[in-house]
């Protein structure tokens, strides 16, 4: 299987995994939708220096003109910040945007295979997607999920977004056998708040300890990847209830606009932003520079193993 012509490696990336050097992969879709440029390339670069500031090389992964590129120049960076109207890139449309040479930003799902694809073993994000109220009826539910159990990767996160299901979306997981780890919490974050009244299977104390289960898990000869849950900071956490009410009011409003499918995550972002006044989107960008810097000691501890 030649790769290479799908492949664009940037160069610190390409030299830190041939030395063995711990790599974070970040993804791209992030920067696309919620955040206008030029405050998209800002929080680009500050989730990049949140990596390096704990010595690893973040390898942030999109779609440039048909190829998979993992890790990105400023000009390339500058370029998708400022693209208008970009696709989102899951599992299912990667083989259509390299085929017709498209643009695209890429999603959990598809920065978690392009990871595994190159040995990238550690990839961070603000918050996973999952199983989708009223999903009984709907079926919508998120390739994170699937992505999460067949794709060997460590997945830092805030636990999954607010207007999921969460307690379904952990018995997916739990269905899939993929653990869920709480780091330095027994509770399973709902993103923007630090807790949502659901706990994680385990607790680990630190990154180092995280990272060895990972070993521990693959070198057993399972499969999937690991959730990691980085819960935001007491002091920057909002408020459960008042979000709870947020988010429910900014559901009804895509039901009666008819917005489901992959348009429904940036709608729902867009809503709860300006319902918020701008705050869900600053704790946004917080706890992904946390998480970034968490997965860097998790890809430093596990270079070390």
């Amino acid at each position: 299987m030649n790769l290479k012509r799908y492949l664009s490696i940037a160069p610190d990336v390409d030299a830190a995994l041939r030395n063995g050097k711990p790599v974070v992969a970040l993804e791209s879709a992030m920067l696309a939708h919620g955040i206008k440029y030029p405050d998209n390339l800002a929080f680009a670069q500050q989730l990049e220096e949140s990596v390096r500031a704990e010595g690893a090389v973040p390898a942030t992964i999109a779609v440039i003109d048909g190829i998979l590129k993992i890790g990105m120049s400023r000009a390339e960076l500058e370029s998708l910040c400022r693209s208008h109207s970009i696709a989102r890139v899951s599992r299912r449309d990667l083989p259509v945007m390299v085929a017709q040479k498209r643009t695209g930003a890429a999603t959990a799902s598809s920065a978690m295979i392009l990871a595994r694809l190159v040995g990238i073993p550690v990839f961070a994000t603000a918050s996973i997607g999952g199983v989708h109220r009223g999903a009984q009826v709907t079926m919508d539910i998120s390739a994170d999920l699937q992505e999460l159990r067949q794709t060997s990767v460590i997945v830092v996160c805030s636990g999954g977004k607010m207007s999921l299901d969460i307690g379904l979306t952990l018995e997916y997981l739990e269905t899939m056998g993929v653990p869920v780890l709480g780091l330095r919490t027994n509770d399973f974050p709902a993103c923007l708040c630090s807790k949502s009244g659901f706990s994680v299977d385990h607790r680990v104390k630190d990154e180092t300890e995280a990272a060895w289960i990972a070993k521990t898990k693959w070198d057993l000869g399972l499969a999937g990847g690991l959730l990691i849950c980085n819960p935001v900071p007491e002091q920057d956490s909002m408020d459960h209830d008042q979000m709870t009410a947020i988010i429910t009011r900014a559901i009804a409003q895509a039901e009666e606009a008819g917005i489901r499918g992959t348009a429904l995550t940036p709608y729902l972002m867009d809503r709860i932003c300006a319902m918020t006044d701008g705050r869900a989107l600053d704790v946004s960008r917080k706890l992904a520079c946390g998480n970034a810097l968490a997965a860097a000691r998790i890809a430093a501890a596990y270079a070390r193993l």
